[in-house]
């Protein structure tokens, strides 16, 4: 195998392009060499098979989504929390296919257990870091609150992401609609 690490990101980007584009079923390493602009047979070079691609490309996918630390230093309140999940939100609207991609590798984890057990691995580990943020940052909630966050936001972004008229038709209004949800999450003082 290969060592090049900057061809192997190239690489694994442009497997989270074909995830995105043509799903788990299009990823083939002749579509990853031409969404790479490599030569054909590239990628054999550089993954052993099909699934230590899609191993690569979950782990990739996650560092490309990951939080901004730079947006956590501001004191905690209902106000920060509401813009630092909008902040996230914007993030993963500006990188669609590499949340389009981590969709796709969570169905395709559904056929294959070893991408499940790693994918499930990644996922746990990068929840309870949230929730250990949230209680060490002070943001108001708890970790079940965090956790009630967590999946209203993400169910959110599913919708938003994959069927964009169905919240908010014109396109507005979603930094509205989490900052709803973090009212109602949090719950009004003495409601």
């Amino acid at each position: 195998m290969r060592s090049n690490p900057a061809r192997r990101n190239t690489l694994v980007d442009a497997a989270i392009e074909v995830l995105a584009r043509d799903g788990a079923r299009g990823l083939t390493y002749r579509a990853v060499d031409e969404a790479a602009a490599v030569p054909i047979g590239t990628a054999t070079n550089y993954f052993t098979n099909r699934d230590d691609l899609l191993g690569q490309a979950s782990l990739r996918v996650h560092d490309r989504l990951g939080p901004d630390p730079a947006h956590l230093d501001k004191p905690p309140s209902k106000e920060s929390l509401t813009e630092l999940i909008q902040f996230l939100r914007r993030r993963l609207a500006e990188d669609r296919t590499g949340y389009l991609a981590l969709l796709e590798l969570r169905l395709e984890a559904t056929r294959r257990p070893e991408l499940q057990k790693s994918l499930t691995r990644r996922v746990r580990a990068n929840l309870l870091d949230n929730l250990d943020l949230h209680e060490a940052t002070g943001l108001p909630g708890d970790r079940t609150t965090a956790l009630m966050l967590y999946l209203a936001i993400g169910g959110l972004m599913v919708e938003h992401l994959t069927l964009p008229g169905v919240l908010c038709p014109d396109g507005e209004g979603i930094d509205e609609l989490i900052a709803t949800i973090v009212e109602r999450v949090l719950g009004r003082p003495g409601g």
